[in-house]
């Protein structure tokens, strides 16, 4: 595995900021405007460097409040030269900077997901710590394309072929993801049009690792029509399906009442669709879990158990997603959270473990 460098841009490039004027950045930085204070995550490649430099610029000239923060995962000796770096580089442009350290030990399986997971919770802690009200990530469009991919290939729903949301919340605190219609190439551009350096990471090259072994792929689909461009397309118009069954099940759940028991047999006479996103929201609601987190299949099989039963005219009971869902005979639908038990298990319906 050869050693990550900083490259310095080339030459030509200088004076073209990578098609970037004030008014592209105030545009793509605008959700900032309204938060006292926002944290930029910034590891040091193309992508962070070219935001760090965006908003340094932005809050200069827009009063705005950042601070940066670089994850040092400790899986690669040069992560913690690369955060020095950023922090040399926040120095200078006179930006606040933590290097924030994934401590103990590290695992030895799907280590790309679990250095996700524990570069938010660090981030989000640190947010926290300095009252900031959002994270700000520098995913692009290829990276969305990436996304897209990747759950179409794992027979993703459709909230999920809606790919990276430009704005989110994670464990109660916003992401803001400003950057996702724009190419990796002028994120890049703008690097080298300014003179600064970044990261070349070569994990990203390195094809044990998902995102890494699926650009082979992707160079081979766009060949044949399905590129970057088409895999956004399909994001847009995954996203307006899902507002209009998001939009259904709100309409549902009005007619079928904020509380207690519902009845089962108005909720199964809508469209299936519409059916698993109403109970994907009632069991994240009484089970305190995102629904994104439940489960297409969980959700999926919950539908199926209790349509069954339904037709049936016999009472069901399953625990998904943290919650109890409790069929009478009669098709009264009710959930309520489960009760405390040992150990971490799995979702089951009717029995079953899913």
């Amino acid at each position: 595995m050869r050693s990550s460098h900083f490259a310095g841009g080339p030459s030509a490039l200088a004076g073209v900021n990578g098609g970037f004027d004030d008014a592209r950045i105030d545009a793509a930085l605008a959700p900032l405007g309204p938060m006292r204070a926002t944290l930029i995550a910034v590891s040091g490649g193309p992508d962070s460097t070219a935001l760090l430099l965006m908003a340094a610029d932005w809050a200069k000239r827009q009063g705005g409040n950042i601070g940066v923060a670089t994850v040092d995962h400790r899986l690669r000796p040069e992560g913690g030269a690369e955060a020095e770096a950023v922090a040399a580089l926040c120095q200078k442009l006179g930006v606040p900077h933590k290097t924030l350290v994934w401590t103990g030990p590290k695992p030895s399986t799907r280590v790309q997901e679990r250095a996700r997971e524990a570069r938010y919770r660090l981030l989000v802690s640190h947010a926290r710590a300095i009252r900031a009200d959002a994270i700000v990530t520098a995913h692009h469009a290829d990276d969305q394309a990436e996304t897209v991919l990747i759950r179409l290939l794992r027979g993703s729903g459709i909230a999920g072929l809606r790919g990276m949301e430009p704005k989110g919340v994670r464990d109660g605190v916003a992401i803001v993801r400003p950057f996702l219609d724009v190419p990796k190439a002028d994120l890049v551009a703008f690097c080298h049009a300014k003179g600064v350096g970044f990261v070349d990471d070569p994990s990203n090259a390195d094809a044990r690792y998902a995102r890494a072994a699926l650009r082979p792929l992707l160079a081979r689909l766009a060949e044949e029509g399905l590129d970057r461009d088409a895999l956004l397309r399909l994001a847009r118009r995954a996203g307006e399906a899902d507002k209009a069954i998001a939009s259904a099940a709100t309409e549902l759940e009005a007619r079928l009442g904020a509380r207690g028991p519902i009845d089962a047999r108005a909720l199964f006479a809508a469209p299936i669709a519409v059916v698993q996103r109403v109970l994907a929201r009632r069991l994240s609601e009484v089970g305190g879990r995102d629904a994104s987190r439940i489960g297409l299949e969980k959700i999926e099989a919950l539908a199926l158990a209790l349509a069954d039963a339904l037709s049936e005219g016999r009472a069901f009971r399953a625990n998904v997603g943290g919650a109890i869902a409790s069929l009478s005979a009669k098709g009264a639908l009710d959930f309520a959270p489960e009760p405390p038990r040992r150990g971490a298990g799995a979702s089951s319906v009717a029995g079953k473990r899913v």
